[in-house]
C-alpha cells in the first residue's frame, strides 16, 4: 500500500454522547479528506444516474435568476451568540452571569445605544459605518436540537423532526438546484452551481439524486485546482514505492477528466485579481480565494466555507477572539477586494452554527451547547447596518439557561432565497419544506412583497417629519419612491469618481462624505435636485484634495438615508 496516513483505533474511549460525535465526526472527515471517496457526481464523476424529469417550473425559476451572490459561512461547533452580539441593555445580567469570561465595558465596540461587538471585531467597524453589516438576534427554531450531528442536519435540510434514521437526505438549497437543473447529471450547467470548501459534501447542497456542490476537502485543494487546472497531481514521484501506484494513478486521471469544472476554475483565477492583502489563516484563504473566482466572473451562484472551533467549552475568550478576529478582518478585506470591481454589492454573506451556547458560564472558562443566536449578514446589497429583530431576554432562559429563540431560520433563509435569489415565493416555501413565508427586511427586495414590522436599530436618531424641506409642489413624495432612488458610483475614462442619481421626483438632496473609520469629510451635494437624473463629480464638489482610498458617501432625502463605498484612485 501506498504509505499517505496512518490510521489509529480508538478503541479505549467510550462511544456516546458528546465525545463520540467529535471522534465519530473526525473518521467522516478523514475518509473525505483521502480525496478519492465525496458527494455526488461532482466529486466521483462516474456515478451517472438517470435524470429526472423536467420540471414545469424550469423556465419560471430561470427567469428570476440574478447575478447576486450568496456566501454561506458556517461557524462550526456552535458559535456563542454573547460573545459576537452583547446586548448592553442587559449587560448587569450578562456579566452576573459569566463573572469570570464577560467582555468588560471597555472592551465591547458600541455599535448603538442598545448594541456592540468586541473590540477584537472592530474590523467590522467601517463596514457598519458603510451599510454592509447586520446582525439579526435570536435565530433558532422551537426544541431546538443541541446536538452536533443533528442540529448541523435540521439547519441544513430544515426539517425540524430529523434525526437518526429519520433524517430528511435532501437540504435547502440542493432541493432549489434540483428544480433549477432537471437534467444535471447529464447535462450539467456551464458554472458550478455552488463550491463548497469542506471535509465533506455538506447536506445543505444534497438533492434526491446528487449533490450540486463542487466539493474540496481543503482551502489547499481548491487552490491547486485553480492554480493547475487539475484536482490531483500525476507526478511520477508520488506512485514510487507504491503497490498499487499504476491504479491509483489511473484513478486520478480518470478523476481528472471527469473532474470537468476544474478547468473552468482555473480560468476565472487566472483572470480575477487579489488587490487587497488577507491574513495566512485558512479561512482567509479560503475569501481571498472566492474573491479571486468572483472576479474572475466564474458564474457560480453559491458558496460555501467554514470555519471550525466553535465549541468552547473551554478557554473560550481567548478562543473565540481569535476566531472572530480572523473572521472580522478576512470578511472586511474580501468585501474591500470585490469593491474595485464594484462587485460587493451582488455578493451576500451569510454566517450560520448548528446552535448557539447558553448563557451561564460553566466551571472550564467556557459555555456548553445552548439554542438562540445571532445570524451575521454582510454586504453592500444590505443597504445599511442594523440589528434587526427582538434579542432575547436574558433574565428569562428556559430551564438548562439557554436562550429562546425569536427569529425562525427558516424565514432568514426564504428572505434570502427570494428576495437576493429572487426565487418565485411558491418554490420558497416548497423547498423549506412548506414553511409559510415570513420575510425579514435585510434590505434588498426582489419579489415587491411587504415585510412585516420588527424591531429595527441602526442607532440613527429618528428626526422630526419636518426637517426636511418638502418637494417644490408642496408634496411629500410617498416612502416608496424614496426607496425607489437610483444611486451608484461610476468612473469615466479619467477615472474621477462620480455619483450617478436617478431622481423619480424633485426634492431637497443631501450628499455627505465620510472616510472608512467614519469621520465626516464634506459636503458633496446640499440643495434641491430635480426630477431626472444627474452626476456629479465628487472632487469639483469638495474644497480639499482627495487622497487615494476608499470612501463612503451618504445620500439623504427626508428621514431615509442611502449609503455606498466609492473608491478614489
Amino acid at each position: 500500500m501506498c504509505d499517505t496516513h496512518n490510521i489509529h483505533p480508538e478503541n479505549d474511549q467510550k462511544e456516546n454522547g458528546h465525545d463520540f460525535e467529535h471522534k465519530y465526526w473526525s473518521r467522516r472527515s478523514f475518509l473525505q479528506a483521502l480525496g478519492i471517496a465525496g458527494s455526488g457526481s461532482l466529486m466521483l464523476g462516474s456515478n451517472m444516474l438517470t435524470a429526472s424529469a423536467p420540471s414545469p417550473l424550469t423556465a419560471a425559476i430561470a427567469a428570476a435568476e440574478t447575478d447576486n451572490i450568496l456566501i454561506l459561512i458556517r461557524l462550526t461547533g456552535g458559535n456563542d451568540g454573547l460573545s459576537t452580539i452583547i446586548p448592553i441593555s442587559q449587560y448587569d445580567t450578562y456579566a452576573n452571569a459569566r463573572p469570570n469570561i464577560y467582555l468588560p465595558e471597555s472592551k465591547i465596540l458600541r455599535l448603538t445605544d442598545e448594541f456592540g461587538v468586541p473590540t477584537y471585531m472592530k474590523s467590522l467597524e467601517p463596514m457598519w459605518s458603510e451599510g454592509q453589516f447586520k446582525a439579526v438576534h435570536g435565530v433558532g427554531y422551537e426544541n431546538q436540537n443541541l446536538s452536533h450531528f443533528t442540529g448541523s442536519d435540521i439547519f441544513a435540510n430544515t426539517d425540524l423532526n430529523s434525526s437518526g434514521f429519520n433524517r430528511l437526505n435532501t437540504g435547502w438549497m440542493g432541493r432549489h438546484f434540483e428544480n433549477i437543473f432537471p437534467d444535471y447529471l447529464v447535462n450539467p450547467p456551464d458554472a458550478p452551481a455552488a463550491i463548497q470548501i469542506g471535509n465533506f459534501g455538506s447536506l445543505v447542497f444534497q438533492g434526491e439524486e446528487t449533490n450540486y456542490a463542487f466539493v474540496t476537502s481543503n482551502v489547499e485543494q481548491l487552490e491547486r485546482i485553480a492554480e493547475t487546472g487539475v484536482q490531483y497531481s500525476l507526478d511520477e514521484s508520488l506512485f514510487n514505492n507504491c503497490m498499487y501506484g499504476d491504479q491509483l494513478k489511473f484513478l486520478r486521471g480518470t478523476a481528472n477528466t471527469t473532474y470537468e469544472y476544474s478547468g473552468k476554475i482555473h480560468e476565472a483565477y487566472e483572470r480575477g485579481q487579489n488587490q487587497v492583502e488577507y491574513q495566512k489563516n485558512g479561512f482567509a484563504r479560503q475569501l481571498a480565494l472566492l474573491a479571486r473566482l468572483i472576479k474572475g466572473n466564474l458564474g457560480t451562484k453559491v458558496y460555501m466555507i467554514s470555519m471550525g472551533g466553535f465549541d468552547t467549552h473551554g478557554n473560550q475568550p481567548m478562543v473565540h477572539e481569535r476566531l472572530m478576529s480572523n473572521l472580522s478582518i478576512a470578511v472586511n478585506n474580501f468585501y474591500e477586494d470585490l469593491s474595485f470591481t464594484q462587485q460587493d454589492e451582488k455578493v451576500l454573506g451569510m454566517t450560520f452554527s448548528e446552535f448557539g451556547r447558553r448563557i451561564y458560564e460553566n466551571g472550564s472558562n467556557g459555555t456548553d451547547h445552548g439554542k438562540a443566536a445571532p445570524t451575521l449578514f454582510f454586504g453592500s446589497g444590505l443597504n445599511g447596518s442594523a440589528f434587526v429583530g427582538d434579542h432575547p431576554a436574558l433574565d428569562d432562559p428556559d430551564g438548562r439557561g439557554n436562550l429562546e429563540f425569536t427569529m425562525d431560520f427558516r424565514d432568514l433563509y426564504a428572505t434570502v432565497m427570494a428576495e437576493w435569489l429572487c426565487v418565485p415565493i411558491p418554490l420558497v416555501e416548497q423547498h423549506l419544506l412548506d414553511h409559510p413565508y415570513t420575510p425579514v427586511n435585510l434590505g434588498f427586495n426582489c419579489s415587491g412583497t411587504d415585510f412585516p414590522d420588527i424591531p429595527y436599530d441602526d442607532g440613527q436618531p429618528t428626526p422630526p417629519t419636518t426637517s426636511t424641506p418638502p418637494p417644490t409642489d408642496g408634496q411629500v413624495p410617498d416612502p416608496e419612491l424614496v426607496n425607489a432612488i437610483i444611486h451608484k458610483p461610476f468612473y469615466p475614462t479619467d477615472q474621477t469618481p462620480h455619483i450617478y442619481l436617478e431622481m423619480p421626483f424633485s426634492a431637497h438632496v443631501d450628499i455627505q462624505l465620510f472616510n472608512i473609520m467614519g469621520q465626516h469629510l464634506g459636503t458633496v451635494y446640499n440643495e434641491m435636485m430635480m426630477e431626472g437624473s444627474t452626476e456629479i463629480n465628487i472632487r469639483e464638489r469638495l474644497p480639499t484634495s482627495l487622497a487615494s482610498g476608499k470612501y463612503i458617501y451618504r445620500i439623504q432625502v427626508q428621514d431615509k438615508k442611502l449609503s455606498k463605498s466609492i473608491m478614489v484612485a
